[in-house]
């Protein structure tokens, strides 16, 4: 490093209690999401539902995570387990043998990428049998925690259908191909109704689509589809319950 002229050394100003504090303020907010995504690194979660799944399809594969791989149920009528994810952006991949060497990882393997923000979420799979690697398709459904809360239920309609009608006493009203979250349908674990209705594109008439009553569980989510099947007028109403059971205490020592 160049020295001043002269051999006069340059002057060292003071920081003022202040402007010290000032930059150590800055220091720790900047150090607060490292240390939460250090502390958080291993909650990321997701469950996964094979919805609509044909004759012959199957039932398990392998999820593959940039790094590593893990075998992973398909249900078909009920959620998955939740299975645990690393950190970070993610580019995951379905293949029907487990891979430990990301080299070898097969070309044109059922692909979703994940944001780095995104801590829970759900995989939609449906049934792709042009993919002679894994016969799949995959969807993310974001589901983090301040966006989907207990008691609350996130509607799925995947159908060409305007889908409307009441749940408890809101109303609901899901064009073709949207979703939407709706809050706790009711305030204590009781039955609620829910009767919903559906319009064919260039139909105005409105055609019954279910009349029934659910049960709420304040301490749980719910996801809930609307769609269609071949050679099904009328689509098809499935709900899951997304219980999570809370982290158990660590004993004192």
């Amino acid at each position: 490093m160049a020295q001043p002229q002269g051999g006069v050394r340059p002057t060292r100003i003071p920081l003022s209690i202040h402007m010290r504090f000032l930059i150590l303020f800055t220091l720790l907010l900047a150090a607060l999401p490292l240390a939460a995504q250090k502390k958080n690194g291993n909650t990321r979660t997701c469950r996964i539902l094979y919805l609509h799944a044909p004759a012959g399809a199957p039932t398990k594969l392998h999820l593959f995570d940039d790094k590593t791989s893990q075998e992973v149920d398909l249900p078909r009528m009920n959620l998955s387990k939740p299975y645990t994810l690393p950190p970070g952006r993610l580019n995951l991949r379905m293949v029907s043998k487990p891979v430990a060497n990301p080299k070898k990882l097969p070309e044109n393997a059922p692909n979703v990428v994940i944001p780095a923000n995104m801590r829970d979420f759900y995989l939609l799979v449906s049934s792709n049998p042009k993919n002679t690697v894994a016969p799949v398709h995959m969807q993310v459904i974001n589901a983090n925690s301040n966006r989907f809360r207990n008691g609350q239920i996130l509607w799925l309609n995947i159908s060409p259908h305007l889908v409307k009608g009441t749940v408890g006493s809101q109303k609901l009203r899901l064009p073709p191909r949207s979703r939407r979250i709706m809050k706790s349908p009711a305030r204590k674990r009781e039955n609620y109704p829910v009767d919903l209705s559906f319009m064919i594109t260039g139909d105005k008439r409105i055609h019954p689509l279910c009349e029934t009553s659910w049960l709420h569980d304040p301490r749980s989510r719910m996801i809930a589809f609307v769609f269609s099947e071949k050679d099904r007028r009328t689509p098809r109403v499935l709900a899951f319950p997304d219980f999570r059971s809370p982290p158990k205490k660590k004993d004192k020592p």
